[in-house]
């Protein structure tokens, strides 16, 4: 009976009329307007109109608590819900720890929650339910922080579809992309898909504006990555404190497959704890010493008995080809492929290469004859995003269904390989181990070369992570991984299957401290701690705190007090002393370093050169203003080949050239150094020379040269290009919030916000429309237009089977994920422009309490619901105040 009452109090009061065109509305308000200028009402008329808001306000609250648990059958959600991951996902049951999990106490009643279970165990699958429940029941906005910028992207395209039905807004934080601070809607809730760097400046902007309580959910994926040593892991921290700090009724649900010391991270986030070791599929580890198969046994008491002799190789191998591959890889790929799939996870990008090639020369040349037509289409899709180019190796290996996939490779690439093997025309990668913690590819057997990343030996995190793509949920009973194990490193692996997962540390104190430093810079612009005793009351609440005073650490004050000296001596805070507390407050350069956010190590190096530049900007080119956004902190990722150095500024034009000398890169100290003597200009800054030859990169891909050009012409690998490019278009824009912070830095606002676009797509303006669709990059951008769609409306109205035989190589999954990715942008766009047509035809007023009062009557006549006035006029007021 009660929810028959509240669901008629909704129809007959809460739920709008019709919309209409944007044409009807404008001129309904305007005559509205219109009306609104007439004499008031009666006294008794005025009293009528309270009471009755009274009632509907009542009626609504009541509503909105009973209905927030109670919206729909599905877990809270609506059936459509369910019936979108049937359609999309294939999902038309849950495990039944997803179901317990869903129904936990702490969900319901929306407390912190920590959960952990194994790789591929359907985590992701949770956390996107308690999403959309936020987004769709509570109406409140949520935040998906994601490790890593190619799963933000694969997210926003897999949720899309789900976005375009369920008529919510997804929004990408990752690179360059993402506003800040976010669009207020009136109309629509959003879902912001973030990295860790991105999220962090994303609740700095809410926090400024006191608008972080629009965040109802905060999501985090990969909650280890606490105790990544650098930037992230602290960038990470600092990010939940904030939330937990200022916003108590924002919730925080953390997963992960690896944890350890899970009670600090528990206290931390004040949260309750779900773990289980559910896996979908039986994993049977193994570890390969010589010509023996040992089984792994994790649960065995002695550590002598986890590894156990299982059976001896039995591959019969000729005698080359026991020398060229001794350790049998040939025999364990082709005990699955090609029916099945197979990860083969090796040290470095160059063994990856190696491994790949060598195989294709040992397999037998039948496998050439699988799936002829897809590999076909795939080297052609590869040749169209290369502009006519393929990779050597990956043009000969292709035909046999093998391929490689590491960093080294663009974007485009990775995603046509990885398209291609989730659709089995590909049957085995020879990958490094960022693809275990990236995209999701699970495969029938997976083998790790050797026990390293690199030059160290693995993680037991890392292990995990790389043997858990093992089994194919729905496709196979069971998956397998081998370690291929030298005999002088079997001790080492034991142990390590052995230990439990390494414990996550907070890396506030990373580089000496500089996480925390940049935590109080944080603290102190944002005004959320402006004296020292609201400082050690905030920094009480961080995960450093909890595991300084779990280990009886008594050097916390010491820490926090040297971190802010060190502050103060670099000109970013001053201290005053107040009448009970010393005062704290950012300096000009601090305000414009936190709100870049710009790295304390350069802010003050930033500021000269951008000092420096205004003197003489040479703006007849990109190359000077290139320079300064350049960033920093690659200039160690790769030396300059003096001779290739030398060759690119000798084809400079004089204009260039004078950019160069200003910038502090004589020509004539780059001859000697190509020619081998000794350089005479000891005034010449090294670091300075270094960034430069970034910077005649970034030019020669910004001039629109093919990025198999420019790769060839540094002798770096295309990978690092786009990353570089990447990285440039990522702080440009904290480039311009800096300049945007310091009112000299006026001239190069302007200048800076065109570089930031221009950065981010580096393409012919005709495919710039199209990229700014997630998931569609340059080459997919360059088909599409081929193929005649030249704009966003084009896509969005397309067939998904007429993309499937359109477009090379597109898998019919990817084609609905664009076009879903299309609507919910094209949706996006429309309601911006819907909402500010709206405000151009509100009805002028003297003050914001006559114009709320004369909106209401009119809503009111509507059937407008009061607590759509509220929420409207609560909008209204807040931008304005903004605007002045």
């Amino acid at each position: 009976m009660k929810h028959q009452t509240v669901a008629a109090i909704k129809s007959t009061v809460s739920t709008p009329k019709p919309r209409g065109s944007l044409r009807d509305r404008i001129k309904q308000a305007l005559q509205t307007n219109i009306k609104n200028t007439t004499p008031q009402a009666t006294k008794t008329k005025q009293m009528r109109d309270e009471s009755v808001t009274k009632v509907i306000s009542a009626a609504m609250e009541t509503y909105e608590k009973t209905s927030e648990y109670d919206v729909g059958p599905f877990y809270g959600l609506p059936s459509r819900v369910k019936e979108l991951l049937v359609q999309h996902r294939g999902i038309g049951k849950l495990y039944d720890w997803q179901h317990e999990c869903l129904t936990l106490d702490t969900v319901q009643r929306r407390g912190n929650l920590i959960y952990s279970l194994p790789t591929s165990g359907g985590k992701t699958l949770v956390a996107e339910i308690l999403i959309m429940k936020e987004i769709l029941c509570r109406k409140r906005d949520t935040l998906l922080v994601l490790p890593f910028v190619s799963i933000v992207q694969e997210k926003v395209r897999t949720i899309a579809p789900f976005a375009a039905d369920l008529d919510f807004v997804v929004e990408e934080y990752a690179g360059s992309r993402g506003g800040f601070p976010p669009r207020k809607r009136r109309h629509k809730r959003a879902l912001y898909v973030a990295t860790i760097e991105k999220a962090n400046s994303l609740v700095n902007s809410l926090v400024e504006l006191g608008r972080l309580q629009e965040i109802g959910l905060v999501v985090v994926d990969e909650l280890h990555m606490l105790g990544e040593g650098g930037s992230r892991g602290a960038t990470l921290e600092m990010c939940l404190a904030k939330v937990l700090y200022i916003c108590k009724s924002t919730q925080i649900i953390g997963m992960s497959a690896t944890l350890n010391n899970i009670q600090e991270l528990q206290t931390f986030l004040s949260a309750e704890v779900y773990s289980n070791n559910f896996r979908p599929v039986q994993l049977k580890e193994y570890v390969k010493i010589a010509d023996s198969i040992f089984e792994v046994n994790s649960k065995a008491a002695c550590p002598d008995e986890q590894i156990q002799f299982s059976r001896m190789v039995s591959y019969k191998y000729p005698r080359e080809m026991q020398s060229r591959d001794p350790d049998h890889l040939v025999g364990m790929v082709m005990d699955v492929i090609p029916a099945h799939s197979c990860l083969v996870f090796c040290p470095t990008k160059k063994n990856c290469q190696n491994v790949v090639d060598m195989l294709c020369k040992l397999l037998p040349r039948k496998l050439r004859g699988h799936k002829v037509p897809e590999k076909k289409a795939l080297l052609k899709a590869l040749e169209s995003d290369g502009s006519g180019t393929v990779c050597p190796v990956l043009k000969y290996t292709v035909p046999f269904g093998l391929a490689y996939h590491h960093s080294g490779l663009t974007m485009d690439e990775r995603r046509l390989i990885e398209e291609a093997y989730s659709e089995g025309v590909l049957c085995l990668l020879a990958c490094t181990s960022t693809l275990a913690a990236g995209v999701n590819l699970p495969a029938k057997r997976v083998i790790l070369r050797a026990p390293f990343v690199g030059a160290d030996f693995i993680s037991r995190a890392q292990y995990k992570q790389m043997v858990g793509r093992a089994g194919r949920a729905g496709i196979d009973s069971s998956g397998e991984s081998v370690t291929i194990v030298k005999p002088q490193d079997k001790a080492k692996m034991a142990e390590l299957i052995g230990r439990p997962f390494e414990s996550c540390r907070s890396s506030l104190m990373y580089d000496d401290g500089k996480g925390l430093r940049t935590l109080i810079l944080n603290l102190i612009g944002l005004k959320i701690a402006t004296s020292k005793e609201t400082m050690s009351t905030f920094l009480s609440h961080t995960l450093f705190s909890v595991q300084c005073d779990s280990q009886q650490d008594q050097n916390f004050l010491e820490f926090t007090q040297n971190a802010l000296q060190h502050l103060v001596e670099v000109g970013l805070v001053t201290e005053k002393t107040g009448d009970v507390d010393t005062l704290l407050e950012v300096t000009r350069l601090g305000q414009a370093s936190f709100k870049g956010p710009i790295d304390i190590k350069y802010s003050s190096q930033l500021y000269q050169d951008l000092c420096k530049a205004q003197e003489a900007l040479v703006v007849e080119n990109s190359l000077h203003l290139l320079y300064l956004v350049t960033p920093y902190d690659m200039v160690d990722t790769v030396r300059p080949n003096w001779m290739i150095y030398f060759r690119q500024l000798s084809q400079l034009k004089p204009i260039e050239l004078k950019a160069a000398g200003i910038i502090g890169v004589p020509e004539g100290f780059i001859a000697r150094k190509a020619s081998g003597q000794r350089a005479r200009q000891t005034s010449v800054e090294e670091a300075v020379v270094n960034r430069f030859y970034l910077t005649l990169m970034i030019y020669s891909l910004m001039k629109q040269h093919n990025i198999w050009d420019v790769s060839e012409k540094f002798d770096v690998p295309r990978g690092f290009l786009q990353n570089l490019l990447s990285s440039a278009a990522s702080f440009c824009a904290c480039v311009l919030h800096f300049c945007e912070a310091l009112e000299e830095m006026w001239p190069l606002r302007v200048l800076l916000d065109s570089l930031v676009k221009s950065l981010s797509y580096c393409v012919t303006s005709e495919l710039i429309p199209l990229m700014e669709v997630s998931g569609v990059k340059q080459g997919r951008a360059r088909q599409l237009y081929s193929a005649g769609y030249k704009t966003i409306q084009d896509l969005a109205h397309a067939e998904a089977e007429t993309l499937v035989q359109t477009i090379q190589h597109m898998p019919r999954k990817v084609a609905y994920q664009i076009i879903a990715a299309a609507k919910v942008l094209i949706s996006e766009k429309a309601e911006s422009l819907l909402e500010e047509a709206e405000d151009l035809v509100a009805m002028p007023t003297d003050g914001v309490v006559g114009s709320v009062a004369m909106e209401t009557d009119a809503m009111s006549l509507d059937g407008w619901s009061q607590d759509s006035q509220n929420q409207r006029w609560s909008q209204v007021s807040s931008k304005e105040t903004e605007s002045q």
